[in-house]
């Protein structure tokens, strides 16, 4: 057993707080989904938000659902690169699995599949 870093982001449209939660809680249950792991496996969630994003924490929506109340979860600001993506939030998940670091699936949904097109399977 390793830890291993999942990465994933997504975007949203509107600076909004439901869908910053919807969109966030999406990306993560579809990280957990496709790497087969569990909240007690997880140890520790960074979420990361364009400066554009800032109607609620994308925390929120990671410690409402349900089994993972308990992860400990962290919200910060990406570097705000002349250019880069707007309205983007990204996630790095730290997990406790036996899955090989080339195995690790990384999801990235909406927009932000032009970050890592290079990672989409």
């Amino acid at each position: 057993m390793s830890v291993r870093g999942v990465r994933g982001a997504t975007t949203v449209e509107k600076d909004e707080a439901q869908e910053i939660l919807l969109a966030t809680e999406e990306l993560v249950l579809e990280m957990a989904k496709v790497n087969q792991f569990k909240p007690e496996d997880i140890v520790s969630v960074i979420v990361s938000t364009t400066v554009d994003v800032k109607a609620a924490f994308p925390a929120r929506a990671i410690r409402s659902i349900e089994g993972w109340t308990y992860v400990p979860v962290m919200c910060t600001h990406e570097i705000d690169v002349p250019g880069s993506m707007r309205k983007c939030i990204r996630v790095m998940m730290n997990v406790n699995t036996s899955i090989k670091q080339n195995e690790i699936q990384h999801v990235y949904q909406k927009n932000a599949i032009q970050l890592r097109p290079d990672l989409q399977k």
